[in-house]
């Protein structure tokens, strides 16, 4: 278990949090967990606002919970401000992410959808709509990577090592030591492709294999 955080958050650091997630926003082709791979390495790795621990549990809780995934963005903020110190800045943490994540991507979103639906017979909105895909998978793929291997060893843990050869012995020591893992998400990847079983039912799987301990 992670040692809590105790942060010093001042103005310039929710301004810097506040512009971050405006940009992300613009990444998130998608949908916002798309861009979680960025907002891991911005808020554990760069600034260690959130600890390992807290990122998984945002996104976690969000898949598993009513309502839109976009959620884990508010739990983001709610760590953050809870490691600040106090639940009115926890609050004012789901106001800076939210609006952050939100703000630029639904009025493009809303603009794009707008002239995409007028010229939806056009070859390159067909194009452009059917080349997106591929992209979005890669996004979410390095999503699903940066979550398993935080498990053991972690993406961190690797973090050091320079790129090239090296930095490939930590990555692959943790994926053999954490197995059962990589087994579960296959697994589960492979029951969501080919049946139609509720995520909720995995998702509850997963919560009593890792209260036993399995993973």
């Amino acid at each position: 278990m992670t040692a809590p955080l105790h942060l010093a958050l001042d103005w310039a650091d929710w301004l810097d949090l506040l512009g971050h997630f405006l940009q992300m926003s613009l990444m998130s082709v998608g949908g916002a967990i798309s861009t979680s791979s960025e907002m891991h390495r911005f808020l554990v790795e760069q600034h260690h606002w959130l600890t390992q621990e807290q990122f998984n549990q945002s996104i976690a809780l969000a898949q598993a919970a009513p309502g839109p995934n976009v959620l884990f963005v508010a739990l983001m903020g709610w760590y953050v401000g809870m490691n600040g110190g106090s639940t009115a800045a926890a609050l004012f943490g789901v106001l800076v992410t939210m609006v952050g994540i939100m703000t630029p991507s639904t009025i493009i979103t809303y603009t794009a959808a707008r002239w995409g639906h007028r010229n939806r017979d056009l070859r390159a909105v067909r194009a452009f709509k059917q080349g997106m895909a591929p992209i979005v998978i890669a996004l979410l793929l390095s999503t699903a990577w940066i979550m398993a291997s935080s498990a053991g060893a972690g993406v961190s843990a690797g973090a050091g090592v320079s790129a090239g050869a090296g930095a490939a012995a930590p990555i692959a020591s943790a994926v053999l030591a954490n197995w059962p893992l990589w087994l579960a998400a296959v697994v589960s990847g492979l029951i969501i492709w080919r049946t139609r079983i509720h995520l909720l039912w995995l998702l509850a799987a997963g919560a009593v294999l890792g209260a036993l301990g399995l993973i």
